[in-house]
């Protein structure tokens, strides 16, 4: 099973509903090695069918709207960061000390985006961070796994590059197989707050859902972004020591609104929202906040009914469970960018036989995919969470868990490429994707931030949303409370 199949039925879904689902194909959209545009293609088409299928309940009707995949949306909102221009401008993705670099055995990648991982990464390696040629020399000095330790050991983000068969023996990627794609625990049995029927239009499946988000950089806040297009009241919260990037949140922030709040002295606070909240999503690395009695237990017996949303990188288990990471070094643990990655001989990368060393030039995915796409697939995993409330009988709390490094595992090794035979209505277009003008999936409108051009929301359904009620606003200016 695999596809949206696969996607649908980890989140919970009913078979009965993926005849709603048709697709327009693009053959050029998301090229690469890997069958990334089915994995993109999955993840969005679960999501759009189960905020079809809670509309349709909640709306009273007979059928759940019918669901368009069209490629080329999907494609562009994956992409969604390198679309975005503020006042014309746009923004930069990586800094300069996220990349790759040669080891003296092979490659590792580093992350340092944020100024307090570029600051950890230079202290391992005993250089200053303005340098980027000295940081290079230290690394071509010692081994990739000695540097992923070193920079780990002090608080940084670095990962060797491993090849799928390097990583298939890692303790970590067992663990990481060994789990579902989207996990799933019942915390209570008490009756979640009632939701009001929807009229009117668009639908909007999440219309009076009030969502906490605790989440940073792309995965969390892409699904927390689409249960704000769906209609939930989204408050992100964060600590106002640890800004967001200002470009990163205006790309993630549609439709929300931005708070901060410290926990260690506002937590009256935290208190009265969580009493009124639905769902809270959280993407901390697992255990960061348990500190602050935000595991998903203690959130479930503080709010009863409540449906907790947890996204890690490396999966709340195995020896890298407290570990941090992002798409980028998971691509490079997992295999994905070894087998992406150009090496001295023609196709395929001969990487996988003599490993990372015989890399040329490590590669990545066309997009993000495994962020954007656990993101949607978290979203979808909420919305069935709602939908199940809905039952008779039903409306107990639960909680869902979702890692990036699962999502990579399937990517590699449990998707097919091309559409499921017998499954979809195929409308093809035989333009290629990559070359189709992208006005056709983006959009322009003024904001607090300034002009902007975005990549419009790929989830659609038949009566349902085309866009966000509102654009981003500044990081952290709304008050911390329901509206």
């Amino acid at each position: 099973m695999t596809g949206i199949k696969f996607a649908w039925s980890a989140v919970g879904g009913d078979p009965a509903l993926l005849p709603r689902v048709s697709t327009v194909v693009r053959e050029g959209a998301l090229q690469a090695r890997l069958p990334v545009r089915e994995l993109a293609r999955a993840c969005v088409g679960a999501c759009a069918l189960a905020a079809a299928e809670l509309g349709a309940r909640r709306a009273g009707l007979a059928e759940v709207p019918e669901v368009t995949l069209d490629d080329g949306a999907i494609a562009t909102a994956f992409v969604s960061e390198r679309h975005l221009l503020v006042d014309g401008r746009a923004p930069v993705s990586f800094a300069p000390l996220s990349r790759f670099w040669r080891t003296a055995d092979g490659w590792v990648r580093t992350h340092a985006n944020y100024p307090h991982h570029r600051a950890r990464l230079a202290a391992a390696l005993e250089v200053a961070e303005e340098d980027p040629d000295a940081v290079g020399a230290a690394l071509a000095e010692r081994s990739s796994l000695e540097v992923e330790e070193a920079v780990y050991a002090a608080g940084g983000l670095a990962v060797a590059l491993r090849t799928p068969e390097e990583w298939a023996a890692h303790e970590q990627a067992a663990a990481v197989a060994r789990r579902p794609l989207v996990e799933h625990e019942r915390s209570d049995t008490v009756r979640a707050r009632a939701l009001p029927s929807l009229d009117g239009t668009p639908l909007l499946p999440a219309a009076g859902v009030r969502v906490l988000d605790l989440t940073r950089v792309i995965a969390g806040p892409v699904a927390t972004r689409t249960l704000a297009l769906l209609g939930a009241d989204v408050l992100r919260l964060d600590a106002p020591r640890l800004p967001e990037l200002a470009d990163q949140h205006t790309d993630t922030g549609f439709g929300k609104r931005s708070a901060t709040l410290d926990l260690t002295v506002d937590r009256r606070a935290f208190e009265e929202l969580l009493a009124a909240a639905d769902v809270v999503v959280t993407g901390y690395r697992p255990g960061a906040l348990d500190r602050f009695g935000l595991s998903a237990r203690a959130l479930a017996e503080r709010r009863p009914g409540l449906v907790v949303a947890e996204l890690s990188a490396w999966g709340s288990y195995g020896p890298w469970r407290e570990r941090r990471g992002f798409d980028s070094l998971v691509q490079a643990a997992t295999g994905i960018a070894a087998i992406e990655g150009v090496t001295g001989t023609t196709g395929a990368t001969r990487a996988t036989i003599d490993g990372p060393a015989a890399l040329s030039s490590p590669g990545a995915l066309p997009a993000q995919a495994l962020d954007h796409g656990t993101g949607y697939l978290l979203a979808a995993a909420v919305l069935r969470a709602l939908t199940e409330q809905l039952g008779p009988g039903r409306g107990e709390g639960q909680c869902v868990r979702l890692a990036l490094a699962r999502t990579a595992e399937w990517l590699v090794n449990g998707i097919r490429p091309g559409l499921e035979d017998g499954l979809e209505e195929v409308l093809t277009d035989g333009a290629d994707g990559a070359g189709i003008a992208p006005g056709t999936w983006l959009n322009e409108r003024g904001s607090a931030l300034g002009r902007l051009r975005y990549a419009l929301p790929p989830v659609s359904f038949a009566g349902g949303p085309g866009d966000w009620a509102r654009p981003p606003g500044v990081w952290g200016v709304d008050p911390a409370r329901w509206v």
